[in-house]
């Protein structure tokens, strides 16, 4: 059944000329479909190279959105119309413009997980594995980070020489993870490494062996020489990972890691979606979509 279902979507997407992309915490039946997976920003730039007229997101909101800033040309659709990101929408673009009045001679640096309305007033995006090179890179020593404040204070234990301004913010599915599941985890597992996205908490990153993004930490898992390693990331990761890498063994930290916005999307939605049942199109005003793109080519004019 499931075999079936792929097969359809393969022809449909070729009949209609659609580059699916899927973001890495998507379930495995739909990465076996997609032409690119891989983190959010990685997949944007993917889909402005690919010549289709059309792009479906197997992701979240904000990731669509991104797709549009940097693709205008392209239709771009969110497969699945529910799929959210609490971390983009914990703060919007007056809540930040009231902060820019109280501290002005501060940089605003977004993550990329944010909305497209919030990216406006911002100087510079960045992701979670270029954060630390582009702060260290930027003119400004007084930083305003949001809106991830783990994530802000794992760029801030890298770049000590500036100041960083907070605000709480941040994923919830990783923010949970609390030490002694690190502790349970290493008791488990006495032989394994402990692979951590900086999303999550201090107290847990601080005793990682490998603190990097999504892609960072496939990377390392593929590439390193030991044979078990535990993942501080969402759930799916240690799935694709024991795909990928058979003769190793992968456990994730928790079973509490799972993100129910990325679990929306199932592979009914793609196969809806490209026949046009379900889905959503994202659309974007031209003035929005411009003053959204500017920090992100800051953030490709500091990352070269």
């Amino acid at each position: 059944m499931i075999r079936d279902i792929q097969d359809e979507i393969l022809r449909l997407k070729k009949e209609k000329d659609v580059c699916i992309l899927a973001h890495s915490y998507q379930a495995r039946e739909i990465t076996e479909i997609a032409d690119f997976t891989g983190d959010s920003y990685a997949l944007s730039v993917k889909a402005a190279t690919v010549p289709h007229r059309n792009v479906l997101m197997c992701g979240v909101r904000f990731m669509a959105e991104t797709v549009k800033i940097l693709s205008p040309e392209k239709r771009v659709y969110l497969a699945n119309a529910i799929a959210g990101c609490p971390m983009a929408e914990q703060m919007d673009r007056d809540m930040i413009a009231a902060v820019k009045e109280q501290y002005p001679e501060y940089t605003v640096v977004a993550y990329i997980n944010t909305t497209a309305e919030l990216k406006t007033i911002c100087d510079v995006c960045v992701t979670s594995s270029s954060a630390v090179k582009i702060v260290k890179k930027m003119k400004g020593d007084k930083i305003l980070f949001i809106p991830d404040c783990n994530l802000g204070r794992f760029v801030a234990e890298k770049v000590p020489e500036k100041q960083f301004k907070l605000l709480q913010g941040g994923c919830p599915i990783h923010a949970r993870v609390r030490q002694q599941d690190v502790i349970k985890a290493r008791e488990q597992h006495p032989d394994a490494l402990l692979l951590v996205h900086p999303e999550c908490q201090p107290e847990v990153f601080e005793q990682a062996d490998y603190v990097g993004s999504t892609s960072g930490i496939m990377e390392y898992a593929k590439n390193a020489s030991a044979n078990e390693f535990i993942i501080g990331t969402e759930i799916s990761i240690a799935e694709h990972l024991q795909y990928d890498c058979p003769q190793k063994k992968f456990y994730p930290l928790t079973k509490e890691l799972i993100c129910p916005n990325m679990k929306a999307t199932t592979l009914v939605d793609v196969l809806s979606a490209l026949r046009g049942n379900s889905g959503e199109e994202i659309t974007m005003d031209e003035q929005t979509r411009m003053a959204a793109k500017k920090c992100i080519d800051e953030m490709i004019r500091l990352g070269g």
